[in-house]
């Protein structure tokens, strides 16, 4: 398995975990006074999210990206939906 398709499943489950974390755990924890969904996503998330940038450090000369897609790919783990984006626009043509 090539780093790109590592990197790629890294990325898809990273952005279901933030918007997991995000739009269910969170309102959960402050409406419902219930922390647990935070504390089960909370630290796969944040590796997941470590993965996720290393691999794009690791992946940048590889896949010969200038500064500003490396930009877009380290912002997009920030954004909600944003590693959807980057595996369709940057990843998914390079199989």
């Amino acid at each position: 398995m090539s780093l790109l398709s590592i990197f790629r499943i890294i990325a898809l489950l990273e952005g279901v975990s933030y918007i997991l974390l995000l739009f269910i755990a969170t309102p959960v924890k402050y409406f419902a006074n219930d922390p647990t969904y935070v504390k089960l996503l909370g630290m796969p998330h944040g590796l997941l999210f470590v993965a996720y940038i290393a691999l794009a450090v690791l992946l940048k000369p590889e896949q010969k990206w200038n500064n500003r897609t490396f930009l877009v790919v380290l912002v997009a783990s920030l954004i909600p939906f944003g590693t959807f984006y980057v595996d369709k626009k940057f990843l998914a043509k390079k199989k």
